[in-house]
């Protein structure tokens, strides 16, 4: 088997999205090198994307082919709304053709697959930007009406595909994201010179890093910070301006594994996720977390993380004091939980459900 897997948007830097894409393709490449199988990488990219790409994937067993274009987003938007030429005209026959998030390009033949990651776009488009909205959306409606099969990371997501795409839910795989290797409980513990509460999350209304900042204020009795890692997003951005409040911006792998193993404890207060990928690092590092109640979550936190009301940081403060109390019944559970994940399991995944419905 064939398969040819679009990486354009490991020309960005890595946020969830990409680490999931980055981490399920090399688990798919992988399963399929193991099984006799051909897994081609592509992308339509600018020639910066290009190194950037090459560096995501080195030494992942598969074929590499990119196109260096000025102007790649729009050419990729304008060659999925034409739907043609075929992708077979750049990389010869293929079984599978496996589209991500940028673009859904045509096909010729095989096995027509894509990964939803969330609904965000459509559910809620005031957290996204007009550009996302629109580019998204032009790709839930041409998925639901051409692929074979999707890909979720998480039954939620898997449901919400079924339920509101109108797609069947026998033909959504659920693929939950694996963990990075960086991710472990062995090795160094960040030491800031103070206890201190870590959050991961882009800097955007979606995070609700306002109700955790309002849940901190509640916790002046404790000799705590609280760290915030992540990027600037888009919209309105959280009133962070608190004293023992510190933002360290994006961090790599390393840094936020060192991060996870020294906090007192991990706080995910989040909205709304398609899995939440920083719940289940955290655990693989040790940390004990408390995670929005939201269902979205169910899946990341298992049993092994204590919960409170995305919207009551009265409800985080008081989850994040008994979290405290409860260290190392929280790390043995967390760790028990974060050992289910696996990238080389996402893989086989991906690689079992193009067989299916081959």
């Amino acid at each position: 088997m064939r398969i040819a897997f679009d990486v354009s948007p490991l020309s960005h830097e890595r946020t969830g999205v990409n680490n999931y894409i980055r981490g399920s393709l090399h688990g798919l490449a992988e399963a399929a090198a193991a099984g006799g199988h051909e897994v081609v990488a592509f992308a339509p990219t600018s020639p910066k994307g290009r190194a950037v790409i090459k560096e995501a994937v080195a030494g992942f067993p598969l074929d590499l082919r990119l196109v260096g274009l000025p102007g790649a987003h729009w050419i990729r938007t304008a060659w999925s709304r034409a739907g043609r030429p075929p992708v077979e005209r750049f990389l010869g026959p293929i079984d599978v053709l496996h589209f991500t998030d940028w673009m859904y390009p045509p096909q010729r033949s095989g096995i027509r697959a894509t990964t939803i990651h969330d609904l965000v776009p459509l559910r809620f488009p005031e957290w996204v930007t007009p550009r996302t909205r629109s580019m998204h959306v032009r790709k839930y409606g041409h998925a639901a009406k051409t692929c074979d099969l999707m890909f979720a990371n998480s039954a939620f997501t898997a449901d919400d595909v079924a339920e509101t795409l109108g797609f069947p839910r026998d033909r959504v795989i659920v693929a939950h994201p694996g963990i990075g290797e960086a991710f472990e409980i062995d090795g160094e513990a960040a030491d800031l010179g103070r206890p201190y509460l870590l959050t991961v999350a882009t800097l955007e209304p979606r995070k609700n890093l306002s109700t955790l900042v309002d849940a901190f204020r509640l916790l002046g009795d404790l000799d705590l910070n609280l760290v915030i890692v992540g990027g600037r997003g888009w919209g309105e951005q959280p009133a962070l301006a608190y004293p023992g409040v510190e933002l360290l911006g994006r961090v790599d792998d390393a840094e936020l594994a060192r991060l996870y193993r020294g906090a007192a404890a991990v706080v995910y207060p989040s909205r709304f996720e398609g899995f939440g990928m920083p719940i289940t690092e955290a655990m693989a590092s040790g940390a004990p977390v408390v995670a929005s109640s939201h269902p979205s979550l169910d899946e990341a936190c298992g049993d092994a993380a204590l919960r409170a009301d995305p919207e009551s940081a009265e409800s985080f403060a008081a989850a994040i004091r008994e979290a405290l109390g409860q260290r190392e019944a929280l790390r043995t559970a967390g760790l028990a939980h974060a050992a289910t994940f696996s990238w080389a399991k996402t893989g086989r995944i991906f690689l079992e459900g193009y067989l299916q419905f081959a």
